[in-house]
């Protein structure tokens, strides 16, 4: 049997855990009722900061973004992404088929003709005496140039930019040309300049592929005759090709040296050989509709280099392009290519 004593310690035991154990849940309570208050406290001074904010862009004419307006922009960029990119697989599945087909009754008319290829002859201030002998030689002028047009599909344009300084005698000497010829592009956003050529060469493509729906796009320097019957004659061979890139190809070493005449500002890209990728000459080459609109779809993102035939062949680089290497393209004084000849 236990003594009294030992029930009376046993009893002051049980007392003071409990007593203990009592002061343990109020501390703890303590300190839950603490932590709460802190974090509403801290979402009131959150809430009334961001209401704040809220009306002070309200006061100065802002829209505020709430996190649902902002997932709709990041989804927004994610469909035009993806707009992109069907805008791409659209364009390679017309060029399969060659003409849209549609179906009969729909409503629509179906075009009589298609523009087989546009040319587009890049040029620069001072060389009126090159777009005349041109003229005289194979691009034709008045009722001529519209016969082009209408019989084989191929329409031909000089292609110039705008003077650094606007609205100067260079220009109005060109508008005042045009006028009497009508037979340019002039790009406005353009600046004429010889640093801006690959530039200009894009600027081309985006403008020709926005307004003329063509199967090919051709680029000619201002000193080079081309026949225009051959050249019908080699395009009609690629229709069934939708991404090609023809052209006289060829590669070259890489000039790092800034005082060489082939400078390349960038020349660490192409590697420790120092040397390009299979491109086509700056002479005439040829691209395909589904490249142009590549190549106006992602202007922004399209770097260019010291070179426009350079700039042009990276652009292609990576992606699915048939490179053509056409020799009749290979323009020189001495050439006996039926297509071109540099003069």
């Amino acid at each position: 049997m236990r003594s009294r004593g030992s029930q009376n310690r046993l009893s002051g035991y049980s007392s003071f855990g409990s007593r203990v154990s009592a002061l343990m849940l109020a501390m703890l309570a303590t300190m839950s009722t603490i932590y709460v208050a802190g974090r509403l406290w801290q979402d009131a001074e959150n809430r009334a900061y961001l209401m704040e904010q809220l009306e002070k862009r309200t006061t100065q004419g802002q829209s505020a973004a709430s996190v649902d307006d902002t997932l709709k922009i990041i989804e927004c960029r994610e469909q035009r992404k993806k707009l992109s990119s069907l805008e791409m697989q659209l364009s390679a599945a017309k060029q399969e088929s060659f003409v849209t087909k549609r179906l009969p009754g729909n409503g629509r008319k179906q075009p009589t003709k298609k523009v087989l290829a546009v040319i587009g002859i890049m040029t620069t201030f001072g060389r009126k005496k090159n777009r005349n002998a041109i003229r005289k030689a194979w691009m034709p002028t008045d009722t001529a140039m519209k016969t082009l047009a209408d019989q084989k599909g191929i329409t031909v344009r000089f292609v110039i930019g705008k003077s650094a300084n606007r609205g100067d005698s260079l220009d109005k000497e060109i508008e005042t040309e045009s006028s009497q010829t009508d037979d340019f592009i002039i790009l406005d956003n353009q600046v004429e300049a010889p640093e801006e050529k690959a530039k200009k060469i894009k600027s081309f493509f985006i403008y020709a592929v926005d307004k003329w729906d063509a199967e090919f796009y051709l680029k000619a320097n201002d000193d080079v005759y081309v026949n225009v019957d051959a050249l019908g004659g080699v395009l009609t061979s690629y229709l069934d090709k939708p991404r090609v890139y023809i052209g006289c190809m060829k590669s070259g070493e890489v000039f790092s040296d800034p005082t060489h005449q082939w400078h390349e500002p960038d020349w660490w890209k192409f590697g420790d050989g120092r040397s390009y990728f299979r491109h086509a000459s700056s002479d005439v080459y040829v691209i395909s509709k589904a490249l142009a609109q590549f190549i106006s779809i992602n202007r922004h993102i399209l770097r260019t280099y010291a070179h426009d035939d350079v700039s042009t062949g990276s652009w292609f680089i990576g992606l699915d392009v048939m490179h053509v290497d056409e020799r009749s393209f290979c323009c020189s004084s001495s050439s006996t290519g039926a297509l071109c000849a540099a003069v």
